[in-house]
């Protein structure tokens, strides 16, 4: 075993300095006051990698022009009936309606999960919102919004990254930034510290009682021995931080804060990740940044109606996100939940009954400092002529603004030029999320 096997099975993966090499860089920070530093802040981005329909997902059944180009798989208006133009032409009448937010939009059946939360105030969707670049690749696409500079490859570090450069402490957590997965998003790569676990209790050697417990100590010393006797600075240095930190998860255990009463997380791995993000918080470990992602929104064919493909991935997000959402209730005012998307659907569903790749989607914002209760955005409308290259729906609203109005209103962030290079952030373009 090597170290970098070590590193890999342990669960461990910390972004830093080098582009070629990816090492924690604790060196300047003082674990013994990264916990019980008082409530700060938080930002929880999760990313719906496969590109949602966000005209399913939020529906804009006021426009006739949504029935007539999806006449298979619209989704019903409230009330239950089948806008003029849906009938005969495959439409499923079966199907659940729409869930009406304020006469014009309504959400889909399987996010009922938010609907209390909009009606609270504390919900707020921006639609017709992404990337203005032209790309269909989700691989590009995803890139560009994680690194906040689209058409431009050789960015080397994430949005999320560069907010915790800007606003570093040399006494920080190091726990401030962490996703979890397996990977290291791009969104959160770059020169701060950043972690990123699968699960917490694999961040470190978990030892039992009797021989085998002292034999995990022993291998777990070994290896801080190794790390001790390399002739490489910057891999001592990294060594002893990595296992500091290890040190300190132990210590203040987040697993033993359990969910708040009546709170269901949804079973799966996404599920998994949300309850461990809320037990990061709960346990005051200095979490400023968390990351997590849910795929399989990438709905080409029987993408469904009320029911089906893209309404199982519906309720999972829901669900988790409510679930969060209520975890984290007496936190509400410092805590807001961000959904972001590489791109939208087609408007006009294909042959398959399903939607290709297109342009604008929707964000979900929740927190208790959020002006929710209201759908943002200048609506384009769905008539030809107005759809972005006569087939998707046209963006309205860059996503950079409702980034860096997060980063300047709820983050307290002061250079946005720093975060989103390239790009001059104009304010007059925040929509007014963050109360005041």
């Amino acid at each position: 075993m090597n170290r970098r096997f070590f590193l890999k099975n342990s669960g461990v993966a910390l972004a830093s300095v080098s582009a070629a090499t990816i090492l924690p860089s604790f060196l300047t920070r003082t674990l013994a006051q990264s916990n019980g530093n008082g409530r700060r802040k938080i930002l929880i981005a999760i990313f719906q990698r496969g590109a949602m329909d966000g005209l399913s997902a939020v529906i804009p059944y006021g426009e006739p022009e949504y029935y007539s180009l999806r006449s298979s798989i619209a989704i019903p208006r409230p009330g239950g009936g089948l806008q003029r133009g849906q009938e005969g032409q495959g439409a499923q009448p079966n199907q659940a309606p729409a869930i009406d937010l304020d006469g014009f939009f309504a959400l889909h059946p399987a996010l009922i999960a938010f609907k209390p939360v909009y009606d609270s105030g504390q919900l707020a969707i921006i639609h017709a919102t992404g990337s203005h670049d032209s790309t269909r690749s989700h691989f590009d696409a995803q890139d560009y919004m994680e690194s906040a500079t689209p058409g431009v490859k050789s960015t080397t570090d994430g949005w999320l990254n560069r907010y915790l450069q800007s606003n570093g402490d040399a006494n920080a957590s190091p726990f401030r930034g962490v996703a979890m997965g397996p990977n290291m998003p791009r969104a959160m790569q770059g020169k701060a510290s950043v972690i990123a676990m699968n699960n917490i209790n694999d961040f470190t050697i978990r030892a039992g009682g009797g021989e085998m417990g002292q034999a995990a100590q022993v291998l777990q010393n070994g290896f801080e021995a190794m790390y001790a006797q390399t002739v490489n600075d910057a891999l001592r240095g990294a060594g002893k931080e990595t296992f500091e930190a290890m040190k300190l998860l132990k210590r203040v255990n987040p697993t033993q804060y359990r969910e708040a009463p009546g709170v269901i997380y949804p079973r799966g791995p996404f599920g998994d990740r949300l309850r461990q993000i809320a037990q990061l918080i709960k346990s005051d470990i200095g979490l400023e940044i968390a990351f997590a992602d849910i795929g399989g929104w990438d709905t080409h064919a029987n993408q469904g109606s009320s029911q089906g493909q893209l309404a199982l991935r519906l309720t999972e997000l829901a669900q988790g996100v409510s679930a969060l959402y209520a975890d984290l209730k007496d936190r509400a005012d410092d805590v807001v939940i961000l959904t972001m998307t590489e791109f939208g659907r087609t408007a006009r569903e294909n042959g398959n009954r399903g939607t290709d790749h297109g342009h604008a989607s929707v964000m979900f914002a929740l927190g208790g400092s959020v002006k929710g209760g209201k759908v943002y955005g200048k609506w384009p409308g769905l008539k030809s002529h107005q759809l972005y290259e006569n087939r998707d729906l046209a963006i309205t609203t860059d996503f950079r603004d409702v980034f860096g109005e997060l980063a300047k209103d709820h983050l307290g962030a002061t250079n946005l030029n720093a975060i989103f290079p390239g790009y001059q952030v104009n304010t007059s373009n925040f929509k007014g999320l963050i109360r005041a």
